[in-house]
């Protein structure tokens, strides 16, 4: 069976982009992982299709990108445009948010995760859709 999760091939740069994490990375990692957020699972640098996924809930179907400075130039912009799309393809939603909003306003970040969590449970629910 093929599957677009964790795609051999980015293993090794998986694991490199694990060890190289940002500051902002690291701190939203400590209160995700461990199903710290509202029990839910999280992965951290997860491969989907040709992409890897800063944060990553299976159940959730949902990403989560912490961009740096990096993504604000129109190229990075376009690139990350193309990501969303097919994550959306797949029927993962993504949230981003800046390093800034993670390492100056951890406590807001995870108000809007959970925030997204109930909203987006609440329509499953409602239209009878499990999560994942």
């Amino acid at each position: 069976m093929h599957t677009i999760h964790n795609p051999i091939n980015s293993l090794d740069y998986r694991r490199k982009l694990r060890r190289e994490s940002t500051p902002a990375e690291i701190l939203l990692w400590s209160r995700l992982r461990d199903k710290r957020l509202e029990g839910f699972k999280f992965r951290r640098q997860h491969g989907i299709g040709p992409y890897i996924a800063d944060f990553y809930s299976v159940e959730l179907g949902l990403v989560v990108e912490v961009d740096g400075d990096s993504h604000f130039s129109l190229e990075a912009k376009l690139y990350d445009e193309r990501r969303t799309k097919y994550f959306q393809k797949h029927r993962i939603a993504v949230l981003r948010v800046t390093n800034l909003d993670v390492v100056r306003n951890i406590d807001g970040v995870l108000q809007m995760l959970i925030e997204w969590i109930e909203d987006n449970l609440k329509n499953m629910l409602l239209n009878n859709i499990t999560p994942s």
